[in-house]
């Protein structure tokens, strides 16, 4: 899981510092307001495209400490490498507790779920009613629990 997420994150990564730096054609290195510009690209294809709650892009003036941090030729621009560096600093504990949540939701509560269903047999009125159901449609409405509980913990944090 942590191979693909950081594969679709290179190549987002990749993608908006060539979408920028075509704005700017004349040097191979981002400014600080073309690398806010980027980030704001990037938390929203992350808002977009994952599952989760919706995760919000760091202020400026953090961004303006972490971009002093990874500008290693100290220039005040940032290049494809740095850029990279930076941005994976920047998204990976946002793409982890992702994961985390899609492990949740698509792996362990299904194995709940089935293992719930065996349990259920010796309950008098409600276990004929579960062992009724298929395995498949019984997992699919435990785990939708499990996706409402996450959505509804959301707002909590």
């Amino acid at each position: 899981m942590g191979q693909i997420l950081a594969t679709v994150q290179d190549k987002l990564h990749d993608r908006v510092f060539d979408h920028i730096k075509d704005d700017s054609a004349s040097r191979d290195a981002l400014t600080f307001e073309e690398v806010y510009i980027a980030v704001l690209c990037i938390f929203n294809d992350i808002n977009k495209h994952l599952p989760g709650p919706h995760q919000d892009p760091p202020s400026k003036e953090k961004l303006r400490s972490l971009m002093k941090e990874y500008d290693v030729n100290l220039d005040g621009l940032l290049d494809r490498e740095e850029f990279t560096k930076f941005i994976r600093k920047l998204t990976n504990d946002t793409l982890s507790t992702i994961s985390v949540n899609l492990i949740i939701a698509l792996v362990l509560a299904p194995t709940v779920a089935l293992l719930t269903k065996r349990a259920t047999e010796g309950v008098p009125g409600v276990g004929k009613v579960v062992q009724k159901l298929p395995s498949s449609i019984y997992a699919s409405i435990i785990t939708l629990g499990v996706v409402v509980v996450q959505k509804s913990t959301e707002g909590c944090e």
